[in-house]
């Protein structure tokens, strides 16, 4: 019997979501015209190489072809299995480790590895470790993994996943000189796997009802939270009262010398420090902001709470029962669900950016049916999404 053609995608962007679409979907994908005119860093980027190794290892039977080049993905997806279990030297545990002079924030890892997480075999474990991890925000655009705690995760319980879900920042870091590794370390526990997501009717946003939020630094004074927090209050005091900002002071991550100049010495990495807001609605909709310092340094902490936020009143005052954070996550999982019709309010200030309507465009190649859009039932502005589920669900998950 002939095999099944390969989807085929040019340039690298969404390169993640397209991936992660291709091992949900069972479809391989050929990816061609990566970066070819670079003149330094042509093809596949080290962080998007060490990602393709961490689907290999939560998954059995994928196969990765890479061109001479790096400019050509030949991806064909195996079963999602998760970690292995068992009390072995790993004890059940994926280590993976991004390379050392990696530019991304860790949830550039984690978000992904959440949406393939539900519909696996076996529960995922996976710690991540390393000189290259960075726990905060970064300058690429990547939330930091307080943010991927308190506002991507609780996405999922709208879909009636929300049992045994972890996420351990074991050691923090912020980005290194040039924003390329943090050595930090980070564990997620995702041991809820379904059958099929639920489907979601959320068409109303609610009220504000509380703030919440993390403000981090390492290898530096508290008294930066604290000016943090002190200035984040003085913006959000005037909208609300009941905001809770918690601190958390940590040490940075020490690395051994790699100049050679002092054998046995060691250098500190990841000295930073930012802020993770979250504003809850009493319909249970989460809008987020995230900012950190430049690992340049230059801005003083009163700044970066101001900006975090005034980030966070931005994000809310777009509207809508997602934020642009989890709008991809929630897309995703109503396509994947059961062959029902589900709905979702959405700003249109969100559903018409490009990463939305590229990720609607993915997954119309990828077999799943078009969104009807129409107006929402108040004069809000916002529109209502209706998904008609594809029926993916878990094939590794036995029936009871």
């Amino acid at each position: 019997m002939a095999s099944t053609p390969s989807l085929r995608f040019e340039s690298q962007r969404s390169l993640t979501y397209r991936l992660i679409l291709s091992t949900l979907t069972g479809r391989q994908v050929h990816i061609s015209g990566i970066r070819p005119s670079s003149p330094t860093n042509p093809g596949l980027a080290n962080h998007e190489i060490s990602f393709l190794r961490l689907l290999e290892a939560i998954t059995n039977g994928s196969e990765i072809t890479i061109s001479y080049t790096g400019t050509t993905l030949l991806y064909r997806p195996g079963l999602i299995v998760g970690s292995a279990t068992g009390s072995g030297v790993s004890g059940g545990v994926i280590r993976h480790e991004p390379p050392p002079g990696c530019v991304r924030g860790i949830s550039y890892f984690l978000i992904p590895l959440c949406l393939l997480a539900p519909f696996s075999k076996s529960p995922v474990n996976v710690l991540f470790t390393g000189p290259g991890v960075i726990t905060s925000a970064t300058s690429a655009g990547d939330v930091s993994v307080d943010t991927v705690r308190t506002a991507v995760l609780p996405l999922f319980e709208q879909f009636g996943i929300s049992n045994n879900i972890e996420l351990r920042i074991l050691r923090r870091s912020c980005a290194g000189p040039e924003g390329r590794g943090g050595a930090g370390e980070v564990q997620l526990i995702f041991s809820h796997q379904v059958r099929l997501p639920k489907t979601i009717h959320l068409m109303n946003p609610g009220k504000i009802k509380r703030v919440r939020g993390v403000a981090y630094c390492t290898g530096i004074s508290s008294a930066n939270n604290a000016r943090m927090i002190e200035a984040a209050r003085g913006v959000l005091n005037f909208f609300i009262n009941d905001i809770y900002i918690f601190s958390d002071v940590s040490p940075a991550p020490f690395l051994p010398m790699t100049d050679g100049s002092n054998a046995g010495a060691k250098r500190r990495i990841g000295v930073g420090f930012g802020l993770s807001l979250i504003a809850e609605s009493s319909a249970s909709v989460i809008y987020s902001a995230d900012v950190v310092s430049p690992p340049s340094g230059g801005q003083p902490p009163e700044i970066i709470g101001q900006r975090c936020a005034h980030q966070l009143l931005e994000s809310v005052s777009l509207g809508g029962c997602v934020s642009p954070l989890g709008a991809p996550i929630m897309l995703t999982l109503m396509a994947m669900g059961s062959e029902d019709v589900g709905r979702l309010q959405m700003s249109k200030g969100v559903i018409g950016t490009e990463e939305i309507i590229g990720l609607g465009r993915d997954l119309r190649r990828f077999g799943a049916s078009g969104w009807g859009i129409r107006d929402g039932e108040r004069d809000d502005g916002d529109v209502i999404v209706s998904v008609v589920g594809r029926g993916v669900g878990n094939v590794g998950r036995k029936v009871a």
